[in-house]
């Protein structure tokens, strides 16, 4: 939907990267791990709250960004939360881990350390693999 808005403060964190067939993805700045944002097209606030149909193909958009973070980027381990608690917009974290991390073993919210961020190549590399692994419609810049 051309008229969907990402929230400013998602917008502020996160690079957007593009667009699937139902959810914007975003990718948190902070390059200690791999941590995904995916803003569907709803006006509704909870995931769970979605239709049966929408809810599915959601979800399948969470789960081929999660394979990609798998197969692509060598993470053994997932985390996915719908939080909302301080952006009210329907939003999902998919976020890589790893024994060893930045944050293991502990929750990313609130242990993730200042990091570096990513450069603009990784940037575009990353939106071109995820185009050719999950059908993103990369965002222009």
């Amino acid at each position: 939907m051309a008229d969907h808005q990402i929230p400013q403060q998602l917008l502020a964190d996160c690079h957007h990267l593009g667009q699937l067939e139902t959810s914007a993805v975003l990718l948190n700045r902070n390059a200690a791990l791999p941590w995904f944002i995916l803003v569907p097209q709803t006006p509704l606030g909870d995931f769970l709250d979605l239709p049966d149909a929408q809810r599915q193909q959601v979800l399948g958009e969470c789960a081929s960004v999660s394979a990609f973070i798998k197969q692509e980027l060598g993470f053994d381990k997932v985390n996915f939360a719908g939080l909302g608690n301080v952006v009210s917009a329907m939003h999902l974290h998919i976020i890589g881990r790893r024994v060893g991390d930045a944050c293991w073993p502990q929750p990313v919210w609130g242990n993730l350390p200042e990091g570096e961020t990513y450069t603009a190549e990784q940037v575009r590399d990353w939106q071109g693999r995820l185009a050719s692994a999950t059908g993103l419609v990369p965002a222009t810049r």
